[in-house]
């Protein structure tokens, strides 16, 4: 999340928790603060803050912020790339295992570049369950492959480690 995210977040709550029934306003912000604080901010720095034209508070400001919204001072920064407050899905830890399993897999065949580099790719892919759950339906039709192999891949069929009669040789096998 955003700096300026959490703080229209903060706001809102704010709101409601004074009972106001809405979001407390950047104006209400305003006023609030210099009520309770004896110090303030202006509307126009709240506002590019949230916008995200100025992307940091000063030090000052978090400060303030932080006691006014009795929130941590590092919770007005934004969060790293990636970063989720919500605990890791199943679903999500699975992925984390078949991305560390192909990871290792790419490393065994480095010898092997392009084999290499695909399952690095498939790694990659924001969701690896679906790359290869769709394999396993594309294996399932073996024109499909044959075809999809002539269209994206010309040469690939004639490096195939398959004998004459369409089967893997045995020096091909795992």
């Amino acid at each position: 999340m955003k700096l300026g995210e959490k703080l229209r977040y903060l706001r809102l709550v704010e709101g409601t928790l004074r009972g106001m029934d809405r979001e407390m306003t950047q104006q209400d912000l305003v006023r609030a603060l210099k009520k309770e604080t004896g110090r303030g901010l202006s509307q126009s720095y709240l506002s590019q803050i949230e916008s995200g034209a100025r992307p940091h508070l000063t030090n000052a400001s978090r400060m303030l912020l932080a006691r006014f919204f009795k929130v941590h001072p590092g919770y007005l920064v934004d969060d790293p790339e990636g970063y989720h407050t919500e605990l890791t899905s199943d679903l999500r830890a699975t992925e984390d295992r078949l991305d560390l399993w192909l990871v290792n897999g790419a490393e065994q065949f480095t010898h092997d570049p392009e084999l290499s580099y695909a399952l690095l790719q498939v790694a990659k892919h924001r969701d690896t369950r679906k790359c290869l759950v769709l394999l396993g339906a594309i294996l399932e039709t073996p024109e499909l492959v044959e075809r999809l192999a002539e269209v994206l891949k010309p040469g690939l069929a004639a490096s195939s480690h398959r004998g004459h009669d369409g089967k893997k040789s045995a020096g091909a096998r795992l």
